[in-house]
């Protein structure tokens, strides 16, 4: 498929996008939850367990993988990129290498990566992948975010986003304004704003081909610590406007990150925006990782007798999600569980 084409597949009606991308560290701290040891045993366990899931297909379109998943296998010696591959299911890596701290800043950081990036892209292309991912991180606090932490994360998303378009791979491009902190609602809007009219200004600058790319962003919530957390409805009205500012209508669609929302919430908010959205140039679906696996993660607890009914709650979560990216979703789905 050609880069726009593999896009539009991205976003496809009722489908979102399964977020297994997380480093070694992080697994190592998700399987810590559930009192399983981090290995590369446990680890490509677990990854089979959520990539084999029956019917997940019906609604994940594509999966994020880390580089060491990326060259694993399932126990009969299948590539994970030909497993999911066999289940029409696009397998993409997450290429950047974390965050460190911008130089002279209050805190803030900017994400690494681009060192090596195109050698890297070509690799991951022979290996299979057909996206990317790069994140970057927007901390809202006292006298932060400041424009050139904004401008120079949104240039390093640019570069690889035009990069990995040179490779032929189609770039998730991932913005994170964090709900960590006590700002509300209108706060979390204006940041997110300013930081995404940066993200497609350079974009623009670097020739990034809008209508083969998939922004990943956060919606608009309250911070964590607000004492007055904005509903659904809220969150739907603020997103939306946000997007109809700022977002060009060639770009294919929106794959929502859950940020620490919990399962029920995220669901909530994406069904929200899709019920009030209408008539809206590009796809809003999601692209969850704790908010699509805790409940599949909680239930296995690294135990084989537990993978049938794990992989029905990442079913169930998956549909549920799916049902919200066309605001179809209905409480009454969790009963299932």
């Amino acid at each position: 498929m050609e880069t726009r084409e593999i896009a539009q597949h991205m976003v496809a009606t009722k489908k979102g996008i399964l977020a297994a991308d997380e480093s070694n560290p992080t697994i190592k701290k998700r399987l810590a939850t559930i009192d399983v040891e981090s290995s590369e045993e446990t680890r490509n366990s677990y990854r089979e367990l959520l990539f084999t899931t029956d019917g997940l297909e019906e609604h994940i379109s594509c999966a994020i993988l880390f580089d060491q998943t990326l060259r694993s296998s399932v126990k009969d010696g299948t590539p994970f990129p030909e497993v999911l591959k066999n289940k029409g299911i696009i397998p993409g890596i997450k290429v950047d290498k974390g965050l460190v701290e911008l130089p002279r800043s209050y805190g803030e950081k900017f994400t690494q990566g681009l060192d090596g990036l195109k050698d890297r892209l070509t690799e991951y292309y022979e290996l299979g992948a057909r996206f990317t991912k790069w994140r970057a991180v927007i901390t809202i606090g006292d006298a932060i975010p400041t424009s050139r932490c904004i401008d120079v994360n949104a240039n390093f998303l640019a570069m690889y986003a035009s990069l990995a378009q040179d490779a032929g791979l189609v770039p998730i491009v991932e913005p994170e304004v964090l709900m960590n902190g006590s700002h509300d609602i209108d706060r979390c809007e204006e940041v997110t704003r300013a930081t995404l009219q940066s993200v497609f200004f350079h974009l623009y600058i670097h020739k990034v081909d809008i209508e083969s790319m998939i922004l990943k962003p956060n919606m608009i919530i309250s911070g964590l610590k607000c004492p007055v957390q904005a509903n659904s409805n809220q969150v739907a009205e603020a997103t939306l406007r946000c997007f109809k500012q700022v977002l060009p209508a060639a770009l294919p669609g929106v794959a929502f990150l859950s940020g620490g929302q919990s399962s029920i919430v995220a669901t909530e908010n994406l069904n929200a925006i899709n019920q009030m959205g209408k008539n809206l140039p590009w796809k809003l679906t999601f692209s969850f990782g704790r908010a699509l696996q805790n409940q599949a993660l909680k239930t296995w607890q690294g135990k084989a007798e537990n993978i049938q009914e794990s992989q029905k709650k990442l079913h169930l979560r998956a549909k549920c999600n799916g049902m919200a990216s066309v605001g179809e979703y209905s409480s009454d789905m969790e009963a299932t569980s």
